[in-house]
């Protein structure tokens, strides 16, 4: 139970930095898009772009090793995390729990942010589309150029 139990406390750790560099990301973004910095909002979507599938893998890691866990504790695979940490030695308990937690907010916090990044997106896209409309319609009489 000892070596999977450190695997587990190790996936937590794991995902939280994970999810702290996407969450860190999407507020360099924000800064990026309220600064108007379109060159570096490119590169910030290709890193963001890329943090995505680390995070998908750290999460299928913690979940063998949640499985891993009940196999070793004599549960079946279906078992929740609060149930498999009530399982753990006293002295870890805790320790899953907080990390369980601030997994759990950085998730939050982390839709957050893209929910308002998007948000900012679109209106910037909305204003883009309105100005096109004004500017790009056909104009049914030209302009003279001359005095003639």
């Amino acid at each position: 139970m000892e070596t999977a139990l450190q695997n587990m406390i190790q996936a937590l750790r794991e995902e939280i930095a994970q999810y702290g560099e996407l969450l860190s990301l999407l507020e360099q973004q924000r800064r990026l898009l309220l600064g108007r910095c379109a060159e570096g909002l490119l590169e910030n979507l290709r890193a963001i772009h890329a943090q995505v599938p680390l995070i998908a893998a750290v999460r299928k890691h913690r979940e063998e090793c949640r499985q891993d866990m009940a196999s070793v504790s004599g549960q079946p695979e279906s078992v929740s995390f609060h149930e498999l940490f009530a399982l753990a030695p006293a002295q870890y308990r805790g320790l899953l729990e907080a990390l369980a937690d601030e997994i759990n907010d950085l998730r939050a916090r982390t839709q957050q942010e893209l929910e308002q990044n998007h948000r900012m997106l679109r209106r910037s896209i909305d204003f883009l589309r309105h100005v096109m409309t004004h500017f790009l319609m056909p104009v049914e009489e030209p302009i003279p150029t001359s005095c003639a």
